[in-house]
């Protein structure tokens, strides 16, 4: 046996293998850019699935980083920390921004949104199904079903991949919880039905699908949500961690359709890639949880406090939403015209492009070799998720170096 040595090899041996990983190493990165353990330079349309929101090694969240470290990292949450009651405080004020339809920030709601700090995306959506059925205990008569979204995607554990409605993710580890039922998206009718039929405390959804192949919500079908909702007295849960931090141009994606959800689940932009998420309430809903109803050792620790707070006010600091806007349409209208690309899908700096031949595996492998960080659904799906920093000349080289890519996997039209 051939003892280990490389990070390649050492990951091989000693790492469980849940993830296909492509052969580069990463070391470090700057702004939209990455490098390998070789010295390349690639262009990042991914940012690690969303998460690196201000690029890579963003100066204002290192330095909140390095003050931190050289104070405290983790007392538990018996205590109160510096920048978590920030954070929360500017999270309130972006949760109750309004906005155009484009995004552009046009006013609040007035709302107070009260917020519990996690480590991960799907342990803010569990917290989010835990204030849903205490609003049916507490509201409702005990009503405990939620209805979800079919291709929506929630998360891993096993109440999120319950409320997932994406029968590829049930394989192999059920029984699941149970109280999840699932609707098309965009059909009216079927969620209507759902809520007549069923004692529902909640709607989960994302407003665009983005494990489930970069599907948008229609705004008319989010308002019907809204008033579907209001007339059942079910909560609106949205889940915004890959959709949240002006990843769609507003704020929250659920605020371009002019409407107010009940509770919002983050995370991925939220820190720049620091590991945290988040589940905000507003108004009486955040008070729905009391002491020892939910908890969680390293959620909303020193380090992620402070980082998260960077980030959040340096992005609104550099008014992001407004480059998202403006370097999201340039990024879809320049997929649009790439040969073998049928559609273009998706709000601001999340884009999918539907291919009319199932070559997006080879194209992640190919784009590799072009200085290209791809990331691809299926076999007939390219997801792009760049830094949201990602100047309208990069992306304008994303466009020229993947149009050579198709070429030489498809070959010339």
């Amino acid at each position: 046996m051939i003892e280990a040595t490389t990070t390649r090899e050492l990951d091989d041996a000693y790492v469980m293998h849940t993830y296909g990983r492509l052969p580069v190493a990463f070391v470090s990165g700057r702004g939209a850019e990455l490098v390998d353990d070789a010295g390349r330079v690639y262009l990042d349309c991914l940012a690690g699935i969303g998460c690196a929101s201000l690029g890579h090694a963003n100066p204002a969240v290192a330095q909140a980083l390095r003050r931190q470290l050289n104070r405290v990292w983790q007392v538990g949450n018996y205590y109160h920390v510096e920048n978590r009651g920030e954070l929360a405080r500017a999270l309130s004020r972006l949760l109750s921004a309004t906005t155009d339809a484009s995004g552009h920030v046009t006013g609040s709601t007035g709302s107070t949104w009260k917020t519990f700090f996690s480590n991960s995306g799907a342990e803010a959506n569990e917290g989010a199904i835990k204030v849903a059925r205490r609003w049916g205990e507490k509201s409702l008569g005990g009503a405990s079903k939620i209805v979800s979204a079919r291709r929506g995607f929630h998360g891993r554990t096993l109440a999120t991949l319950a409320a997932t409605g994406q029968d590829v993710f049930h394989e192999s580890f059920g029984p699941f919880p149970e109280g999840f039922s699932y609707v098309p998206l965009n059909d009216e009718a079927a969620l209507e039905e759902a809520l007549a039929s069923m004692d529902c405390c909640a709607v989960m959804l994302e407003c665009v699908q983005g494990e489930g192949g970069v599907w948008p919500a229609d705004a008319d079908y989010l308002r019907a949500v809204r008033r579907l909702c209001d007339a059942h007295g079910a909560l609106l849960v949205v889940d915004e961690v890959q959709t949240g931090f002006f990843r769609c141009g507003a704020p929250f994606a659920f605020q371009l359709a002019g409407i107010e959800a009940d509770v919002v689940t983050m995370a991925k932009g939220i820190a720049d890639g620091f590991p945290m998420g988040a589940v905000a309430a507003r108004g009486e809903y955040g008070d729905l949880l009391g002491p020892g109803d939910h908890g969680s050792t390293f959620g909303g620790n020193a380090l992620a406090a402070a980082a998260g707070r960077a980030a959040v006010e340096e992005m609104v600091r550099l008014n992001l939403g407004d480059h998202v806007i403006e370097a999201g349409e340039r990024l879809a209208a320049g997929l649009a015209t790439l040969p073998n690309v049928s559609e273009v899908r998706g709000r601001g700096l999340m884009r999918g492009a539907q291919l009319d031949l199932p070559i997006a595996c080879e194209l992640v492998e190919r784009g590799l070799a072009a200085g290209l960080v791809l990331n691809h659904i299926g076999d007939s799906i390219l997801r792009f998720l760049p830094p949201l920093v990602i100047t309208n000349e990069q992306v304008d080289e994303v466009i020229g170096r993947l149009a050579r890519c198709i070429e030489d996997v498809a070959g010339p039209c």
